[in-house]
């Protein structure tokens, strides 16, 4: 029986999710996963994990599965995962962000507080930093949000924030630069259909799943005029949330927010000419105009966490990454075939 305490994982059927609950797996920690399956994917949660088909924002259902799972009174941890990402969805349904993402969250977080589930870590976002004054952005710079994801996101850390103040559980906020890539072992990766990120694209594009690769915005003052971005592998961050994890527990008075990203970008051009690089093939590319609320340069400072936890990034290279990601693309066409 693990020493480790158990930890539930919201949206576990999910990209990133799904690679925390391996991630928790292969440490050790004992995992359930929480997750209504909008857009998750159950092929993605391994054999032997419970898994509890419903909605966050049940707190009959929570605190079955709170006792359920040993969680509550002390012990137990909630990653939170669950929600909606996609940006420009986002300006067009802001009150389907906002009660998705923020309201739901706080059924959570009270569902948490009143089990007595002491450690809470929450996947945010570097959105909450809008249009950042500084490249690359440190915690420190200020978190003024552009859209309403951005700000869905920023009012649940702020929610975690004033309720690690007064109640015992204390949090880690993690803000996402781009993540990319997929299980090295095959066993997840990014399944959604028309999903937006540049190099899931960009893989559907180089197996003929789409017929070209759109770049948005060919202008920016960047080296090459495209936007610059901080790719940050799946599973690279799905082991900064166990590490974020073990150090709430060693720290149990101790909050964290932190930026997890690797601290270097790449222009779109530059992912692009990986691909056709890794694939030996040549991207149809099609020059777009700016997409309103685009940063030209968004990349990380990751002092902090490179400060605070013992995080060493075992795939911080852009063809391993997309490797990785053409790997999965490869499979999820044979699990699609059936």
């Amino acid at each position: 029986m693990s020493s480790k305490t158990p930890v539930l994982v919201t949206g576990g059927a999910g990209y990133i999710g799904s690679h925390a609950v391996l991630a928790l797996r292969d440490a050790g920690w004992p995992v359930a996963v929480i997750d209504n399956f909008s857009t998750g994917f159950r092929f993605a949660i391994p054999d032997g994990v419970p898994v509890y088909d419903g909605d966050i924002e049940d707190g009959a259902l929570l605190a079955r599965i709170f006792a359920e799972q040993g969680m509550g009174n002390g012990a137990g941890a909630v990653m939170h995962f669950a929600g909606s990402i996609v940006v420009p969805e986002s300006v067009e349904q802001p009150l389907a962000y906002y009660h998705n993402n923020t309201v739901k969250s706080r059924a959570l977080i009270e569902a948490a507080v009143t089990a007595g589930v002491p450690h809470f870590i929450f996947s945010s976002t570097a959105a909450t930093y809008g249009m950042p004054v500084a490249s690359p952005v440190s915690e420190d710079c200020p978190q003024v949000p552009i859209n309403p994801y951005g700000w869905s996101k920023l009012m649940t850390e702020q929610m975690l924030a004033d309720t690690a103040a007064v109640y015992p559980m204390n949090f880690c906020a993690l803000r996402y630069f781009n993540v990319a890539g997929a299980d090295p072992q095959g066993r997840s990766g990014q399944s959604t259909a028309g999903a937006t990120h540049l190099i899931k694209v960009a893989v559907e594009a180089a197996l003929g799943k789409r017929d070209s690769v759109a770049v948005f915005g060919t202008d920016y003052d960047t080296p090459d005029g495209t936007g610059v971005r901080d790719y940050i592998h799946v599973s690279d961050l799905a082991a900064a949330h166990v590490l974020a994890l073990e150090e709430l527990v060693r720290a149990p008075h101790t909050s964290l927010q932190m930026n997890c990203g690797y601290g270097r970008g790449f222009s779109v051009l530059e992912v692009l000419d990986a691909v056709d690089r890794v694939t030996n093939l040549k991207l149809n590319r099609q020059m777009q105009p700016r997409r309103a609320g685009d940063p030209g340069s968004l990349v990380s400072d990751p002092s902090r966490i490179n400060a605070t936890l013992p995080w060493q990034p075992q795939h911080a290279d852009l063809d391993v990454i997309i490797g990785h990601a053409l790997q999965w693309e490869r499979k999820l066409q044979e699990i699609r075939r059936g």
